[in-house]
């Protein structure tokens, strides 16, 4: 089902747009270079949307620096403030990430949406198990999936009752089968776009394994419009899962996707210390290529040869394969990581960005 169309600056969200790679700082707002540095190094690694937490006035003062200095949308995070919203949309943010329900006298829930809408930015609700109000859990006083829903909803009709459509919606939980079960239901209630996320996932070993679950099976469903994974840590690792979840499915092309073999009795190289060579220093390569690092020749020069790039160990030396041909044979050991950085940045020149 394509979703309603939502512009954040110049990103189209919903209406069968790409799905959109989004992700948070973890800098203190007021520290303005801190936080343009740290967004910049988002961009690079191919974030498209970035929010910032917004807890107080001067966190607000910063924002219009902030904006002029970076060149992806900007979305203000807030709660329960209905004059730090005002001073995020007066300051030129894109979006909104704002629970009306937070707010609880209706003038001031009313003066935002209207300061929203005549700045054409859109808005951003939706429920988090973590902090569900007393009255959308269950009978132990725990959060569900049908709660979560519900608080969602809420936040919808209120912004509905001002006349106000620009919306997205996310539904966001530690627990996967919580998550996948709280999607499912509001596909069928409303038509806003939806972004997709686990919260609190974790850090990035055990972090990425759940946002890759509950993520990969909700995209590969057609539900989800804009992504977030939560990590602890460097935000640059959630855009790098991300995109590793959006390759994996086929939805996105953006950066190399890798195939390594998990190696054996036969193979006669260090393949992983070649291989974490390799991925460590091409993480800035955005060219929507594949490169195969095999231990043997038992799958290896097969899966080289259909790879742009690929290396087939041997007995303490690698053939490197550039779009299915050898480029180089005997590389001794010591050699193959640099000679396969070389072939991939090469490759990666001629076939350009994303």
């Amino acid at each position: 089902m394509t979703r309603r169309a939502v512009h954040v600056g110049g990103v189209m969200i919903g209406g069968g747009a790409p799905v959109t790679v989004q992700s948070m700082t973890n800098t203190d707002t007021r520290d303005v270079d801190a936080t343009v540095a740290q967004i910049n190094r988002l961009h690079a690694a191919g974030c498209e949307i970035v929010r910032v937490a917004v807890p107080d006035q001067q966190a607000a003062a910063a924002l219009p620096e902030i904006k002029q200095r970076i060149s992806i949308p900007l979305v203000a995070d807030i709660h329960f403030s209905h004059r730090l919203a005002l001073a995020a949309i007066a300051a030129g943010v894109d979006k909104l990430r704002l629970n009306p329900g937070n707010i609880t006298d209706p003038d001031k829930i009313g003066a935002v949406v209207e300061a929203a809408k005549a700045a054409g930015i859109p808005i951003r609700v939706g429920a988090n198990s973590g902090s569900l109000a007393p009255e959308f859990r269950g009978p132990h006083g725990e959060a569900t999936a049908e709660g979560m829903v519900q608080s969602a909803l809420r936040e919808v009709r209120i912004l509905e009752e001002h006349d106000f459509r620009d919306i997205v919606i996310s539904l966001k939980a530690t627990d996967v089968p919580m998550t996948l079960t709280a999607y499912h239901m509001i596909v069928h209630e409303v038509d806003y776009p939806l972004h997709v996320g686990i919260t609190e996932a974790g850090t990035p070993w055990e972090g990425a394994i759940r946002s890759a679950v509950g993520l990969g099976i909700l995209l590969d469903e057609g539900i989800g419009d804009t992504m977030r994974v939560s990590l602890t840590g460097d935000p640059v690792e959630e855009v790098r899962v991300a995109y590793a979840i959006l390759r994996a499915l086929g939805l996105r092309t953006r950066g190399i996707t890798y195939r390594v073999c998990p190696t054996c009795g036969r193979t006669e190289i260090d393949l992983l210390k070649v291989a974490t060579a390799v991925q460590a220093a091409l993480v800035d390569v955005s060219a929507p290529i594949t490169v195969a690092m095999m231990g043997c020749v038992v799958n290896g020069v097969g899966e080289a040869s259909e790879a742009d790039v690929g290396l087939v160990g041997g007995a303490h030396v690698g053939t490197i394969y550039v779009r299915g041909e050898i480029a180089q044979r005997n590389v001794p050991e010591d050699h193959l990581a640099d000679a396969m950085i070389t072939a991939v940045r090469a490759l990666a020149a001629e076939v350009g960005d994303d």
